[in-house]
């Protein structure tokens, strides 16, 4: 039987507990409104820290949730249609963390993409495991990293038929996919997990127009940031399962070890009402936005020397589908680097955009846009064509990655290796105490424990005289880096 969606279950238990308001003896020490900042009241006002509580005989136990939280959880995961969800207070940070304990926990073998987010290096980490790496292709006209293919999963399998699990990044910052239907049923038939970081994919659940769901399309475990595209608050997300693959007691032991024991009722509460407001309007405020974002890409298209990416990515590298609420935006026919133009259009225009690349910048369209938001984005790149059209020298292209060089140690070793800070012209041979990603295409070219070879120091080193941007190493000049004491 379905359950009632209308329902907000952990919501309505603390507007209860408010109306009691019993005197009040325990954490937080704020005592509601009483105890803030007369300057925050002022600002927000009172109701707000009337949700701020903690575990009480009407809110419920994250840590054991068995009445409101429970409940909340329930309904959400009927709604993104998994066996079980769980709320999480960390961010998608901690549930990259717990999957990669859950499937690698003691030192098993997992596969997961070059472009992974750090979190999953952290959960390697904890957990001791030793990573297979797969690197997403690079769509060439974009310079982006693509999707990862059923291809590349089943070769890995048959180099590495140990390994317990892949994850895979879908869809990514960019909101490009792979075909998860496809590695799913090479994972199942090597017995292993598929895991999905899909923090940017919550919301493709509630249109048709847009990439399928991780869950509706055979993964066992996803976790998505509800704060980064619906309406919870930041750093709210939750855990999905559907699978027998997945031992249930230790993920939830695993969250356990990554969660705040004294986890936000405000960020669960929002976790609650943005459900609600997703299974009740989630298919119009999907469309709106999907609306907003095609209409926009289509204008911009028709700029000089500015183009927006569409659906014609797909088939590209692995790319399996395009979610074109990421309006990828690319300058680069006028001089203008990724990184420039998000400077440009904050102090210029008064536009905050989200992740920038080499080549790109990104444009996040959500619901609660409007078209006057997206008018004055279009109406700035209009006048930035305008002023650069004539003396804009297009940028140059990517080089073609290096061959991924020797694994030495697992992040957990390196991590605790001792490391000392040698010059960078004396890096050859030695293994890597930290990672170095160039951009574009923002993929590592090596990462700690490897150990660095020819062909990955004369490519870093390239970027370097240049002065390319680098993400990873703690000396931003690569003058000097991090190995390992051997």
């Amino acid at each position: 039987m379905a359950k009632d969606q209308n329902k907000t279950p952990l919501f309505d238990s603390i507007m209860e507990y408010n109306r009691l308001k019993p005197a009040y003896f325990r954490i937080p020490g704020h005592r509601y409104e009483r105890g803030i900042n007369p300057k925050w009241r002022e600002a927000v006002g009172d109701a707000i820290f009337g949700f701020d509580l903690t575990e009480t005989y009407l809110t419920d136990d994250l840590h054991n949730a068995s009445t409101y939280i429970k409940e909340a959880e329930d309904l959400a995961s009927e709604l993104w249609g998994s066996d079980y969800t769980h709320f999480l207070v960390n961010g998608s940070t901690c549930g990259n963390q717990a999957m990669v304990l859950t499937v690698c926990g003691g030192g098993g073998k997992i596969a997961i993409p070059r472009n992974a987010h750090k979190s999953a290096l952290m959960g390697l980490i904890m957990a001791g495991g030793r990573p297979v790496y797969i690197t997403p292709q690079i769509e060439p006209e974009w310079g982006l990293h693509g999707g990862i293919t059923p291809t590349q999963v089943e070769a890995m399998f048959k180099e590495n038929p140990d390994c317990r699990g892949v994850m895979v990044v879908s869809p990514t910052y960019y909101g490009l996919t792979s075909d998860l239907e496809g590695i799913a049923k090479v994972c199942h038939a090597h017995n292993a997990v598929l895991f999905v970081d899909e923090a940017h994919g919550a919301h493709t659940y509630f249109s048709p127009r847009l990439p399928k769901g991780a869950i509706q399309q055979g993964a066992d475990m996803c976790v998505q940031s509800i704060h980064k595209v619906t309406g919870s608050f930041t750093q709210s997300s939750m855990i999905h399962v559907k699978s027998k693959l997945v031992d249930r007691a230790q993920l939830e032991a695993n969250l356990h070890l990554v969660q705040s024991t004294s986890p936000s009722y405000i960020l669960m509460t929002s976790l609650d009402v943005a459900r609600e407001e997703m299974a009740l309007h989630g298919a119009e405020m999907i469309d709106n936005a999907l609306s907003l974002a095609k209409a926009a890409a289509e204008e911009i298209n028709t700029i000089p020397g500015v183009k927006c990416a569409t659906k014609e990515v797909v088939g590209r590298a692995g790319i399996n589908d395009y979610d074109e609420t990421r309006l990828i935006v690319s300058c680069a026919e006028l001089g203008i680097t990724g990184f420039d133009m998000k400077k440009i259009l904050f102090f210029d225009y008064n536009i905050d955009i989200e992740v920038t690349d080499y080549r790109n910048f990104v444009a996040i369209v959500t619901y609660a846009n409007d078209k006057s938001d997206l008018d004055r984005l279009v109406a700035a790149l209009k006048d930035i064509s305008a002023k650069n059209i004539k003396t804009g020298k297009p940028l140059p292209g990517g080089e073609p990655l290096p061959p991924i060089p020797e694994y030495v140690l697992s992040p957990r070793e390196s991590y605790f290796s001792p490391k000392k800070r040698i010059p960078w012209a004396e890096c050859k041979g030695r293994i890597m105490g930290e990672m170095i990603a160039p951009y574009p295409p923002g993929i590592p070219v090596i990462y700690n424990g490897e150990r660095m070879s020819d062909e990955v120091w004369e490519y870093l080193e390239r970027f370097r005289l240049r002065k390319g941007h680098l993400q990873g190493p703690s000396d931003p000049t690569l003058e000097t880096m991090l190995v390992i004491e051997e």
